[in-house]
């Protein structure tokens, strides 16, 4: 059973990789006029977000594929050293560099202030679960360490799981793209952090219930 476990989710790393990676090649080479900055021309000249958007788009894969690899039980049993490198750069590129990016754009986010709002805390959180991640590693206290790693993590596929929520709303509800894409700024993020709270909870009450 295992062995399938571990066969889905290389299925769903490739997948992941496949989707990111499409999204990348669309803005290479870097042209002003590609893909999602044709309805962001009224942004593209101030510097501050040009540079976050294109910093965002070519780091994202990245960090999409760091994340995952950071729970893999082999990686983690057979090559530790491997799994320390990965997670460092995946919380340097989050807290110093995808992280920050993404508050920039939030700023000026389509679907007007409840999308505004929605990516900013996005990005506050996403920072803020990593930074808690890399501190509990340092204390070494390594449960708080996994649980605020799966925080981080949910957080980090919004960038597929709001792209999964837009295309479903808009093909059985036929949507208008910019409506369709205010209600995907929450949805993209918040039941994520619900499911993975819940899985954090149900194993630390297994857990409780083991040791009594």
């Amino acid at each position: 059973m295992r062995v399938y476990g571990n066969y889905l989710l290389l299925l769903l790393l490739a997948f992941f990789s496949a989707l990111m990676l499409g999204i990348t090649l669309q803005y290479l080479p870097v042209r002003l006029d590609a893909a999602f900055l044709q309805i962001k021309q009224d942004y593209i000249d101030i510097i501050p977000w040009r540079i976050a958007f294109f910093v965002h788009v070519f780091s994202s894969m990245f960090v999409l594929i760091a994340g995952f690899t950071q729970f893999s039980s082999y990686l983690l049993s057979h090559y530790k050293k491997l799994h320390r490198v990965i997670g460092k750069l995946y919380v340097v590129d989050v807290l110093f560099i995808t992280g920050p990016a993404s508050f920039i754009m939030a700023l000026l986010a389509n679907g007007g202030i409840s999308s505004r709002i929605a990516f900013t805390t996005l990005a506050i959180l996403w920072i803020v679960t990593t930074a808690k991640a890399w501190q509990s590693a340092m204390k070494k206290q390594f449960t708080a360490h996994k649980e605020w790693m799966q925080r981080s993590y949910a957080l980090t596929l919004s960038a597929v799981t709001l792209r999964a929520w837009k295309w479903l709303l808009i093909a059985l509800f036929h949507l208008r793209p910019l409506n369709a894409y205010m209600i995907v700024a929450w949805m993209g993020f918040v039941p994520n952090l619900l499911f993975i709270e819940w899985l954090i909870r149900r194993k630390r009450n297994k857990n409780e219930i083991a040791v009594a």
